[in-house]
């Protein structure tokens, strides 16, 4: 392996392992706590051109989720990244908001990669040009989430309740009407074919990546129901009452770890079966890191998933982008194809995977699709 394919690799890692929550977040500034009755005010922004993110904690009071579970209080812990530019009215008029993946947090998305492939001086989203938006969805990160105490009395959240909060996280705590853009990876791309549904006043232009305006079925549901039945069969769970990480998790993980990537690199880096055997070993000592209840509860949150019926509705520019080595999405299903032309401003690429990708994971690696978010904001432009 090269230097250059090995760096590559080594990020591909370390972007999995931060967005699952094994590694520390190595936040070098407590967030913020400015509480209101509803919500905290946004801190203040950061000078033109600083890329230097500012974190804050959003509260809600009495939060009513859609299973009819109520929390007297909900987290939504978040970043900011550069300054908000207003019309002559007052309105914000360069905000995008940036979601991340299934047991992620906004914080993988500001890490050096997509510092340097999107968010720099010069890049498609240019910190200086854009207020870049960062939630950690609830469940997931610094926001709230069943391993802070709550365990299997926290809500059975949905993607319908992520959504939610991070629209009063926009509209309410940071005072946005609309935003400019929204750039969701994976589950964040989910969240982005809902928002273009559920607030379409709310957004100009969303940009879902690694994910398909349909329900989670086939593959992609078999694969998330196994690992769920891993976790509750398993009489280490104790219905969610653990004190080590149960077995059925450590051993369903390295499942989830090959969904993650593509067959082309799995090919090229797995050719026998010492290789094999490693990833084995190494994906379940990540899964030691990780707490099966957010897992648990993450997974289960897609089953509300399904912007389909509603496709024809949708009012902002759209532009899908997909990988061909993606096993989360196979391209043979032609679910773009078939879905796309009925979503009146919309436009759809898949980029072609090799042993050089990541499959489903190339979602962390911007560098290998920063041109596509630039030819969305160009989409974008042209409204």
């Amino acid at each position: 392996m090269n230097s250059a394919r090995r760096t590559s690799a080594l990020w591909s890692l370390r972007a999995l392992l931060l967005g699952l929550g094994v590694l520390a977040s190595g936040c070098a500034r407590a967030p913020l706590r400015e509480k209101a009755a509803e919500a905290v005010h946004a801190p203040a922004a950061p000078p033109p051109g600083a890329l230097e993110a500012r974190e804050a904690d959003a509260f809600f009071q009495g939060h009513r989720f859609r299973d009819g579970t109520v929390l007297p209080e909900v987290r939504i812990h978040y970043a900011t990244l550069g300054t908000p530019r207003r019309d002559a009215s007052g309105a914000v008029t360069n905000a995008v908001l940036l979601l991340h993946w299934t047991s992620a947090s906004g914080q993988v998305l500001r890490g050096r990669p997509f510092m340097d492939s999107l968010f720099a001086p010069g890049r498609p989203l240019d910190a200086t040009k854009y207020f870049l938006i960062f939630p950690d969805s609830v469940g997931h990160g610094r926001s709230s989430k069943p391993s802070d105490g709550a365990r299997t009395k926290f809500p059975a959240y949905g993607y319908r309740d992520m959504v939610e909060l991070q629209h009063r996280l926009v509209t309410q705590t940071l005072g946005i009407a609309r935003l400019h853009a929204i750039v969701g990876l994976s589950m964040g791309g989910m969240n982005a074919w809902q928002w273009s549904e559920l607030y379409p006043e709310a957004v100009k232009g969303v940009m879902p990546i690694v994910s398909l305006p349909t329900r989670i079925a086939g593959r992609n549901l078999l694969w998330r129901r196994f690992v769920s039945r891993q976790i509750r069969t398993d009489p280490e769970w104790k219905d969610g009452l653990y004190t080590a990480p149960p077995r059925g998790w450590r051993e369903a993980f390295p499942v989830f770890r090959m969904m993650l990537d593509g067959v082309p690199h799995l090919q090229a880096t797995l050719p026998e079966a010492a290789s094999a055997d490693a990833f084995i070993t190494a994906a379940m000592a990540q899964a030691e890191g990780m707490d099966a209840n957010d897992v648990l509860y993450s997974l289960e949150s897609s089953s509300d998933y399904d912007p389909e019926p509603a496709l024809d509705a949708i009012q902002a520019r759209v532009f899908a982008l997909n990988f061909s080595d993606d096993e989360f999405n196979p391209v043979s299903l032609r679910t773009l194809e078939t879905l796309m032309p009925r979503v009146k401003h919309g436009r759809f690429v898949v980029q072609e995977g090799d042993a050089r990708s990541f499959g489903h994971l190339t979602q962390a690696h911007p560098e290998l699709w920063a041109d596509q978010v630039a030819a969305f904001l160009a989409f974008l432009e042209g409204a």
